[in-house]
């Protein structure tokens, strides 16, 4: 190819028409793309999320909904005060700047207070790691009663005047009470009981003397004066 040939070519105005079309396409999939971004990301866009707790979920998803917002229940839990399904915690928090759609986690109350599962405490740890058992997983304990037992060893729990047992299911809001031992021995472990149908006095010497004269025959007189009397058998020296 001749020199003349190669700049004739190089500065044609159709090889300069295709490189700026090119150039063009290059900007406008750009710009578009990013656009495209910007609208799905809604990009500049702000929305301060209102405060919806101590609301009935109902009309705290309809506060949402009109400002693009979505709610979603994630845990429930429960406060005596407050009425079933009443909004206890939200996430993101109130006055928080977001975006259109963004969906808003909350906690709601429970129509009942939850049951708890009573762990193996009973006659099996001190009274100190049973109360922190206990109390780490959310019960009520009340005012310890000590009977008569090793110190501080658990012997048994009560609820409401009623005995309860390892493994059983109790409501949350019941005061539990632990039965302590008092190191205390129980005094009816130690109670030596004695026959009151045989005793001898004074009284009985004479009568016992009196009936040694015969070897034969011995006696003890006893509360109604009535003589027990016994054989002496001697066997082979």
């Amino acid at each position: 190819m001749k020199t003349k040939d190669f700049f004739g070519k190089i500065f044609s105005l159709r090889l300069w028409a295709n490189f700026l079309a090119m150039f063009l396409v290059v900007v406008l999939l750009c710009w578009g793309v990013k656009m495209g971004i910007d609208i799905y990301t809604h990009h500049g866009e702000k929305i301060k999320i209102p405060d919806v707790r101590h609301k009935l979920f109902a009309d705290a998803e309809h506060i949402l909904n009109d400002r693009g917002l979505q709610i979603v229940v994630s845990d429930t839990g429960y406060v005596k005060t407050l009425p079933p399904d009443c909004i206890l915690e939200q996430s993101p928090e109130a006055g928080r700047e977001v975006k259109s759609g963004r969906v808003v986690y909350v906690v709601i109350n429970s129509s009942s207070s939850p049951m708890l599962t009573i762990p193996d405490i009973i006659d099996n740890c001190s009274y100190r790691e049973a109360r922190a058992k206990l109390m780490a997983m959310g019960f009520k304990v009340g005012p310890t009663e000590f009977i008569p037992g090793e110190k501080d060893w658990v012997y048994g729990l009560k609820s409401k005047g009623k005995s309860l047992r390892n493994g059983q299911k109790v409501s949350v809001n019941d005061v539990l009470v632990l039965q302590v031992g008092d190191g205390m021995r129980d005094m009816n472990d130690s109670i030596i009981y004695a026959d009151p149908d045989f005793y001898y006095d004074g009284s009985a010497d004479s009568t016992m003397h009196h009936d040694m004269a015969d070897p034969s025959v011995q006696g003890v007189q006893t509360q109604g004066g009535d003589v027990d009397e016994f054989e002496v058998v001697t066997g082979p020296e």
